[in-house]
């Protein structure tokens, strides 16, 4: 049997547009003899589609445009069948009404053959608001070739039943264990899995562990791109019945892959290993995503610099091209020359556009301003927010007036602890790096400016020659640089010793008396804890931010604003 995986990358509740793109993969897939096209889970949709799920026209246009796909097929002769992730109404008026569904599409029609049997509710995911359980195992047979195949098909979760391999897993049935006696030929499991830095090889345990038990090969098909928060990195993958990994797709890139199941040979790998490259990979694509699924062709960034808005700056030329990312200077009395100097330079390195925009008079004119309600000037930490506010309003007055998508530079260290402004260094409309702890941001930058990345860089088309965020801004001790002499060390404990803590307390959700028996001061971590609660209310406020973390501060974070 010839099987295509159409590895794509869907816009969420486009069913037209994403019904068009699997028309289109599958009529190439089909010029090549496939018996059998795979598209992800909710492929017709996109992943997640959240509440576009409550709305009654495209519930009703998504038979159409499955109609359309079969019509297609049957006037074309196109043989080939193809499976398309689907949310199938169920046939009562019970809630929620609604299947994750698989749809077998061929020339004659399409009728649903799947359905998802563990719905996720943990962390990003809420399947259960839209739809219901299903509780029996999904079997497919189809003749090829004169032989008869009998494929197992699963949706995402349905293979993610390892507790021992996960640390936990969702109560309810083993998809897996269903399928076991029924003698498969090959399992196929039709994913929409969001990328982490710790999923990649979670899933291929997961895959190897079904290999074993149902004794047959298996295919991983996920989705790519970026929706919102979210980042889909592909990375989909076949193994044979020895549980060996013979192809892979590419990662964080959309592609359309022939499996010849007749062929023993090993295929191309085409997914780094690199976990430094994964993440820069990621980052640039969810950029790029979220700038062209909103409809923004340019970006906009604050560069002070700093590491952190080297970095936002890198992955935004990486994403957008450098032509269209515009860098502002808006130094202070306080800024350091060395600074202003660090961020030309990195500007000039990888070409972009720069503005230089003092603020001196702006905070004198805010002195004068507030002195009379006051009683003098503002100072100590309202001071140094002011000058802040005042940057996030020049940028932000930038890109509405030129249609910019403002990139916000903070990481998840300062947003954790409260160490950013809201309506200053908070403002914009996507913050890149908020799921990067300051010692990670650190590490990526140490990576991009070494030889590891040069074919990264190539590839998205970065100068390869040379250093990109370059030593000075690598080796300068982290300041916001508000008042003279300022280091972040004078309000927060180094980021080495932070770091660890608020991993511990975000993404381990560890409790204090497990840190003191690891070795951190009580005194230091009642004081994170405390920090980390009383800037709730500044992260609810924050712009949405790229999640590659088990834990981010997106919608998968569920704090109360007002609690102990």
């Amino acid at each position: 049997m010839r099987i295509a995986l159409a590895q794509l990358n869907p816009l969420v509740g486009d069913l037209l547009g994403n019904g068009d793109r699997i028309l289109t993969s599958s009529q190439n897939a089909a010029s090549q003899n496939v018996d059998l096209i795979l598209t992800p889970e909710l492929s017709l949709w996109g992943y997640p589609p959240r509440d576009l799920l409550l709305t009654p026209e495209l519930i009703a246009l998504q038979s159409k445009v499955l109609d359309h796909i079969a019509n297609t097929f049957s006037n074309k002769s196109i043989s080939a069948k193809i499976l398309i992730g689907l949310a199938e109404p169920t046939k009562d008026h019970e809630l929620p009404n609604l299947f994750n569904s698989i749809a077998l599409v061929d020339k004659s029609g399409w009728s649903v053959i799947a359905r998802k049997q563990l719905l996720p509710t943990y962390d990003v995911f809420d399947e259960k608001r839209y739809f219901r359980s299903w509780d029996s195992p999904s079997i497919l047979e189809i003749e090829s070739k004169g032989k008869s195949w009998k494929l197992g098909i699963t949706i995402c979760e349905d293979l993610w039943v390892e507790a021992g391999l996960q640390g936990q897993r969702l109560a309810g049935p083993d998809p897996i264990a269903k399928l076991t006696s029924k003698q498969l030929d090959l399992i196929i499991n039709l994913s929409a899995s969001p990328f982490s830095q710790s999923k990649r090889e979670i899933r291929r345990s997961l895959a190897k562990k079904a290999v074993e038990r149902l004794k047959c090969p298996l295919v991983y098909l996920n989705q790519v791109g970026g929706n919102d928060e979210l980042i889909f990195d592909g990375s989909s993958f076949i193994l044979n019945a020895q549980s060996q990994i013979i192809h892979t797709l590419a990662n964080c890139r959309e592609e359309i892959a022939i499996w010849d199941t007749t062929t023993k040979s090993q295929y191309e790998n085409n997914s780094t290993t690199d976990p430094m490259e994964q993440l820069f990979h990621a980052l640039v694509l969810g950029v790029r995503d979220y700038a062209g699924k909103c409809g923004f062709q340019s970006a906009l960034i604050g560069l002070s610099g700093g590491i952190d808005s080297a970095l936002v700056a890198i992955l935004a030329s990486a994403a957008l091209g450098a032509e269209k990312v515009t860098a502002i200077l808006m130094p202070s009395p306080w800024s350091s020359p060395g600074s202003i100097q660090d961020a030309l330079n990195l500007a000039e390195r990888i070409g972009l556009k720069t503005h230089t925009v003092p603020i001196s008079s702006l905070m004198k004119s805010f002195n004068i301003a507030l002195s009379v309600p006051l009683g003098k000037p503002p100072e100590g930490v309202t001071a140094e927010n002011l000058q802040s506010r005042i940057r996030g309003t020049l940028l932000m007055a930038l890109a509405n007036q030129q249609g910019h998508l403002l990139l916000s530079t903070g990481n998840k260290s300062e947003l954790a602890v409260g160490y950013c402004t809201l309506y200053g260094d908070m403002n914009g409309g996507l913050s890149v790096i908020g799921d990067l702890y300051k010692t990670s941001v650190f590490d990526l930058c140490n990576w991009i400016d070494s030889p590891k990345a040069k074919n990264a860089r190539k590839d998205l088309g970065l100068p390869t020659n040379g250093a990109l965020i370059g030593k000075a801004i690598r080796e300068k001790l982290p300041s916001a640089e508000l008042r003279p002499g300022q280091l972040d060390t004078d309000s927060l404990p180094d980021y080495e010793v932070l770091d660890p803590i608020l991993k511990a307390l975000i993404e381990e959700r560890k409790g204090p008396d497990e840190l003191i028996k690891n070795g951190h001061e009580p005194a230091l971590i009642s004081r994170v804890k405390n920090l980390l609660q009383k800037g709730e209310f500044k992260r609810k406020q924050a712009p949405p931010l790229l999640k590659v973390s088990d834990q981010a501060f997106g919608s998968g974070w569920r704090i109360p604003i007002a609690t102990s």
